[in-house]
């Protein structure tokens, strides 16, 4: 008996969690998990942007802001079926939540926020050694996907005292096989680096 009500309870807990995650709204700075059961290539973990947007293969940019976990599937299936001889089968959920928390930035005292969102294996807040580089930055992130666009990534800094943006475009490629290594700029915390999509025939 003892052991019928623990499996209840465990049943009754998985229940409760599939119910919050089928009516919960995703939103900016969440992190989605996206499988592609044809092709598991196309599998990753997306940041959110603040636009409400992720950037996936074959899709492109897709408004996730404000949906339900499977509206997303059934948005991202849509865009990606002309890349398939069947209607694909998409799988998302959200693996981690944005939270008031995040706002506080995961950095110490001699510690950097840096984000990394795009065609990157482990997108998000990482907290860096202050003195890290754009290479160092990029060996600790778990590396690119198979789609990025290795030789325009972009280095995003906000200058607080002016109010702008500034993207400096990084050649990794050129980087990592030997180029100048003065090229190799050191980050600031807030930084974000952007690994955009490659394009057909790039």
């Amino acid at each position: 008996m003892k052991y019928l009500l623990v499996a209840l309870w465990g049943l009754l807990l998985t229940v409760t969690a599939a119910s919050a995650q089928s009516s919960y709204r995703i939103q900016s700075g969440d992190t989605i998990t996206i499988e592609v059961l044809e092709d598991t290539a196309l599998n990753r973990s997306l940041l959110v942007l603040p636009d409400g947007t992720v950037n996936f293969p074959f899709a492109g940019a897709v408004r996730v802001g404000g949906r339900t976990a499977s509206q997303v599937q059934q948005a991202i299936a849509a865009s990606i079926a002309s890349n398939f001889a069947a209607p694909p089968t998409v799988f998302v959920t959200v693996s981690s939540v944005f939270t008031e928390d995040t706002l506080l930035g995961a950095a110490g005292p001699n510690a950097i926020d840096v984000y990394f969102i795009g065609e990157v294996n482990q997108p998000g807040l990482r907290p860096m050694e202050r003195g890290t580089t754009f290479l160092q930055a990029v060996a600790q992130s778990g590396g690119f996907t198979r789609f990025a666009a290795t030789k325009r990534v972009q280095l995003r800094r906000f200058d607080a005292k002016t109010g702008k943006q500034s993207i400096m475009t990084m050649n990794f490629k050129a980087l990592g096989d030997g180029g100048a290594l003065s090229n190799d700029v050191v980050l600031r915390d807030g930084d974000v680096i952007l690994v955009p999509e490659r394009r057909l025939f790039e």
